[in-house]
């Protein structure tokens, strides 16, 4: 039976770290305050990085890994919700940028989710025979979509990326059951503005422009309801894991690791304890990382391979959710 492995993966971090001491320079809050709530110790910020450059790095580190050169990938996908520019896709400039010349290359924005949106996207293509592997990258850089003065978002977020290797095969298993899931009508809890209609065929009354410029700024940054978020989070992301281990045929004792979108510690927390599993088994990179959005799972997920915690054969749990609202979960073997 046609399945996938993940041969390969990388990371790559900004080298300017922010530590809650910084912040509390900036914002009324302070470092015992940040850690309480979220678990979050420092975060790595871009000096110059780009969504395009910290994907390449972390994919030829992949690459590299699993003993791949670039024109021999067929697929490249990058999860963003974050990019530089609009046109051209940030795939088609990692591309460009590592020499992928035989890749078709597209972009996936489901926020915190995309990685494993395009990870299921890549499995797809894989297990019908349109390719034979694939590079699947989370990459962001949210710093510059965060409102530094505000002390509920700016102390959460980091810039990064992770990316996997992923190739087909015809005997070990990989991914082994999966649920994925969207509510746009809870998107307004987690929302971040972009450019508005101003076209003279859509022109807005003065009064109403003079209104929108007031509001213009605060609205091209993250906004969110942090309440609201961590509620879905908690309730929804064990739901999601439980059927996708039902999907898989497995229970939570059959799992050898959990690897969760790293968003808040309490939320990691809350999920161990409403699935009855052993928190030991839910690894964290939050405290040095912050939450780094689609690229979250794919650079702990470098982390865990790089300091020899994962081994074929184990069956580990990846597990996300994000603004849409989007959520998933996979369950797959190393």
């Amino acid at each position: 039976m046609r399945t996938i492995r993940i041969t390969g993966t990388g990371s790559a971090l900004p080298g300017r770290i922010v530590t809650n001491k910084e912040l509390e320079q900036m914002v009324e809050t302070s470092d015992e305050w940040i850690r309480e709530r979220t678990g979050i110790g420092e975060r790595h910020v871009s000096v110059g990085e780009t969504v395009v450059t910290l994907g390449s790095e972390a994919a030829c580190k992949a690459l590299e890994q699993a003993g791949k050169r670039a024109e021999e990938i067929d697929l490249i996908l990058v999860a963003t919700c974050s990019p530089e520019q609009y046109l051209p896709c940030c795939a088609c400039q990692v591309q460009a940028a590592i020499g992928a010349v035989n890749a078709l290359a597209f972009d996936v924005n489901a926020a915190c989710s995309g990685f494993l949106f395009a990870l299921n996207t890549a499995d797809a293509y894989l297990r019908t025979g349109l390719a034979e592997n694939a590079l699947v990258i989370g990459s962001e850089v949210l710093s510059k979509l965060v409102d530094w003065t505000d002390r509920g978002s700016c102390i959460l977020f980091g810039d990064g990326a992770g990316a996997v290797v992923v190739e087909r095969c015809e005997a070990s298993p990989g991914i082994l059951g999966r649920a994925l899931h969207s509510d746009g009508t809870g998107g307004g809890v987690l929302q971040c503005g972009a450019r508005e209609l101003t076209t003279p065929y859509a022109r807005t009354s003065a009064a109403k422009t003079d209104q929108k410029q007031q509001t213009d700024d605060r609205e091209h940054y993250i906004q969110m309801d942090g309440q609201e978020v961590y509620r879905f989070a908690t309730r929804r992301v064990p739901q999601c894991i439980e059927e996708a281990l039902a999907d898989a045929g497995l229970a939570v004792p059959d799992i050898d690791l959990f690897v969760l979108h790293q968003a808040n510690a309490r939320i990691i927390d809350a999920v161990a304890k409403r699935l009855h599993a052993d928190r030991e088994k839910f690894p964290t990179n939050l405290e040095r990382v912050g939450n780094l959005s689609s690229a979250s799972i794919p650079v702990l997920l470098d982390e865990l391979h790089r300091q020899g915690k994962l081994h074929r054969g184990d069956r580990i749990v990846l597990a996300g959710f994000g603004a849409g609202l989007t959520i998933g979960a996979c369950v797959m073997t190393w």
